[in-house]
């Protein structure tokens, strides 16, 4: 497959078609990491989306530990807004 550099501004863009979008699940909006490798361009879906991050956080998960609680019932000590 090859795509064309286009002039976007005064940058330079590379269109990627709907048929490999949708192969790596990446949608508009949609972060990639991009570096040099061996002279290449090489661009990959970087991290996991938020949507992603937040289905990890269970409620198992998020117990707070004795050392959580003593922070949080700690009284402020500057300029602190609660």
């Amino acid at each position: 497959m090859e795509v064309q550099i286009r002039k976007w501004g005064n940058s330079s863009a590379v269109r990627l078609p709907k048929a490999l979008m949708e192969q790596l699940g990446l949608d508009a909006g949609s972060t990639l990491a991009v570096e040099i490798r061996d002279g290449a361009l090489v661009m990959r879906p970087s991290g996991p989306t938020l949507e992603e991050m937040l289905a990890t956080c269970t409620p198992e998960k998020m117990v707070l530990t004795e050392e959580d609680r003593q922070w949080l019932d700690n009284d402020p000590v500057g300029n602190e807004e609660i």
